[in-house]
């Protein structure tokens, strides 16, 4: 689309657990066991700090220990003002623009509290490669996104399927905590997410949205 602009976070960039329905009937059996009892009531929040960023093109190191890593495809709400306790109505006002995101991790089984150390490696956020602005964007529960693995689609993304609808998200999270200007608050991952490992190129892709690519290659010794 024309009216792209080159894009990296400007501020924080929130990740978003348990935000589709088909993760949350996977996992429903391991919410009901001790300590938790129960699914949880609020969004499930934790941070890609600023070395994980990875701009489109970019090849993501993997460490040698790692035989595979978690492909987490999803698409960023980009704040284009401060968001404090908005009602769903306005929420999305509050957005300039959506940005796909590849949000690596290495596979794990916590689902309550996301470990830094299995998420929060270097590269481990693939970013872009541009804005699309949030008028041009349209409803966020009609995004669709695949993930190819090295040419081969190992998984579709219907963003209907959120279980807090994008507006929904936003105002949940804006009640306990301000949203500033520039921070991305991303709007979650789907079950079924591919695994990939070192020499593998992942592209995810979505209508009216340019294709983000990486390639993943083994860590220098």
């Amino acid at each position: 689309m024309s009216d792209m602009t080159p894009f990296m976070p400007g501020g924080t960039v929130y990740g978003v657990l348990l935000n589709f329905r088909g993760e949350l009937q996977a996992l429903a059996p391991q919410m009901g066991e001790p300590p938790y009892k129960a699914p949880p009531r609020a969004p499930i929040l934790y941070i890609k700090p600023a070395n994980t960023w990875s701009a489109h093109g970019a090849a993501i190191a993997v460490p040698a220990n790692v035989p595979q890593v978690e492909v987490g495809a999803t698409i960023g709400m980009i704040m284009g003002q401060d968001a404090c306790a908005v009602h769903a109505g306005d929420a999305l006002g509050c957005v300039a623009g959506y940005v796909l995101m590849n949000d690596l991790s290495i596979p794990h089984a916590s689902f309550y509290r996301p470990p830094v150390k299995y998420k929060c490696l270097d590269g481990f956020l693939g970013v872009g490669p541009a804005c699309v602005p949030a008028q041009a964007a349209g409803d966020p529960s009609r995004f669709m996104l695949s993930v190819a693995v090295n040419g081969v689609v190992e998984q579709t993304v219907d963003f209907a399927n959120m279980a807090r609808g994008a507006a929904q998200l936003l105002a949940d999270v804006s009640e306990f905590m301000t949203l500033r200007r520039g921070d991305v608050l991303m709007l979650g991952c789907d079950a079924g997410r591919p695994l990939a490992q070192a020499g593998d190129r992942i592209d995810i892709s979505a209508p009216g949205f340019t294709t983000l690519s990486n390639t993943l290659v083994a860590e220098a010794a």
